[in-house]
């Protein structure tokens, strides 16, 4: 399933983890909407409990890592649609170590072989829009970001808390973020 199609993951992007959270960028427009429609989630949840069992919060933290970091269900998604498929009968709860762990029933596999078009188009949908929000002028701003996280985290740690250096970086961080405060502020494309 969405093998032909480059696997599963939605793509893999410069910056992530967390960036956009519970919400996604909205396609070919400004501002943002959730990134699954309405019902759309239970058929993920179920393609990755396809790929093996998996506990409420390792559904989390794998629809995470296969966004590339750009969307991370919160837990008051996730466990009422396991509820939910465990009701009707395309999951069931084995209890391990102490925990819930999901897997997908015969009825679940059939569910969503039946549906594999829908998963197609929800998986190909996700990917164009995390792809197309993070191209051209969005993509170099967070390279460029990345960057300098990467760099400034770096160093900082390396250094200790007590270097001069750090406070140094620190005021001109805080000056940049005034100006980019402010240049979105005056701008007239905003």
């Amino acid at each position: 399933m969405c093998s032909q199609r480059g696997g599963f993951d939605f793509g893999g992007f410069p910056f992530g983890h967390r960036a956009w959270g519970e919400w996604g960028p909205k396609r070919g427009g400004r501002g943002r909407r959730q990134m699954f429609e309405a019902g759309e989630i239970k058929f993920v949840i179920l393609r990755l409990l396809k790929e093996k069992p998996r506990h409420g919060y390792e559904v989390i933290k794998a629809l995470e890592e296969k966004m590339g970091g750009y969307y991370t269900p919160s837990p008051g998604t996730v466990y009422p649609t396991l509820q939910l498929l465990e009701d009707q009968g395309y999951v069931r709860a084995v209890e391990a170590e102490g925990k819930k762990v999901y897997e997908i029933t015969p009825e679940g596999e059939k569910y969503l072989e039946e549906h594999r078009d829908l998963l197609d188009d929800i998986v190909d949908r996700v990917r164009e829009t995390v792809r197309d929000f993070t191209g051209g002028a969005i993509g170099e701003l967070q390279g460029e970001f990345a960057r300098l996280a990467r760099g400034t985290f770096r160093h900082a740690w390396r250094r200790g808390p007590d270097d001069p250096a750090v406070k140094r970086v620190a005021e001109i961080l805080k000056r940049a973020a005034d100006e980019i405060v402010e240049a979105w502020r005056t701008s007239t494309t905003a």
